[in-house]
């Protein structure tokens, strides 16, 4: 095990295999149908979730990971390790940062554990924690696990286009896209990451010319080091923008990735993300 172990939250969206080939522990966040109560991925998983969004009378509601998962994930690695750090969805749409620092308190076992807001979420948070384990394992200590991680987060963007915005709005972490609401025409919107809060990017007049939208954000980065495609439902649509993407770029890392039921509850059946880990340039 390496020096120093890694620790995210289940918002990252990271691929099972990829989580399990870094060695990263994952801590789920919780999903709620009525008083049924599902960890995120864990015992709920995204093909059970979406068929629960559309059959069930009850919507579903999403709560931060009690401090004790924390705490748990903690004192298990610090068995095998004695340095920590934990990598969280943006403080400002959700408090798992602040169970996560509150966490450390509740050890029972002494490990140093550092908790950094990545200030983004899904597979932009997903790439961060990738970076901080592969250089763990590399042998980095924890200061310079943190300084990668701190480093990554300003090479990272993500662009989301949805069929609608009204479970983002009913979620409360519609921010700044709630300029995308109220339009008469059917149009999809598409929003970003910016600052840890939801921002509005465009409206598109067609799902076609949405996903051309996320492909050219893509190509708006240089030096790319990672791409990542994120569905909720549609499988082939992802499959044929991450065919585009490693056409464009065949020599990096493109990862296929699912969005949590958690992700689901907040942006619908209709999200396709596109995540890029490289040097941003200007704007689309």
């Amino acid at each position: 095990m390496p020096n120093v172990a890694i620790v995210t939250d289940s918002v990252a969206d990271l691929p099972p295999e990829v989580a399990e080939e870094f060695g990263i522990t994952v801590v789920p966040l919780v999903v709620r149908f009525g008083t049924d109560l599902y960890h995120d991925g864990f015992d709920l998983t995204p093909d059970q979730f979406y068929d629960k969004l559309r059959t069930s009378k009850a919507l579903p509601a999403t709560s931060v990971p009690a401090p004790l998962a924390f705490a748990n994930a903690y004192d298990k690695l610090a068995e095998k390790t004695n340095e920590i750090v934990a990598i969280c969805l943006t403080s400002k749409l959700s408090a798992t940062y602040q169970v996560a620092l509150q966490a450390v308190g509740l050890m029972k076992k002494k490990c140093r554990v550092e908790v950094l807001d990545s200030e983004w979420a899904v597979m932009a948070q997903g790439f961060i924690t990738i970076a901080a384990a592969r250089v763990a394992r590399a042998g980095a200590s924890l200061d310079e696990v943190l300084d990668v991680a701190r480093h990554t987060m300003r090479r990272v963007g993500i662009c989301a286009a949805f069929d609608t915005l009204e479970y983002l709005e009913r979620g409360g972490r519609i921010g700044k896209a709630q300029a995308l609401l109220g339009s008469l025409l059917k149009v999809n919107p598409i929003i970003g990451l910016k600052d840890g809060e939801v921002y509005p990017c465009a409206r598109e007049r067609s799902r076609a010319k949405a996903i051309d939208y996320l492909f050219n954000f893509a190509e708006n980065f240089s030096k790319v080091d990672g791409l990542a495609v994120e569905y909720a439902t549609d499988l082939d649509e992802a499959d044929r923008l991450i065919q585009r993407l490693r056409s464009q770029y065949p020599q990096i890392p493109t990862y296929l990735s699912r969005a949590s039921p958690v992700i689901g509850t907040h942006t619908g059946p209709g999200l396709i993300v596109v995540a890029v880990l490289g040097d941003k340039q200007s704007a689309i």
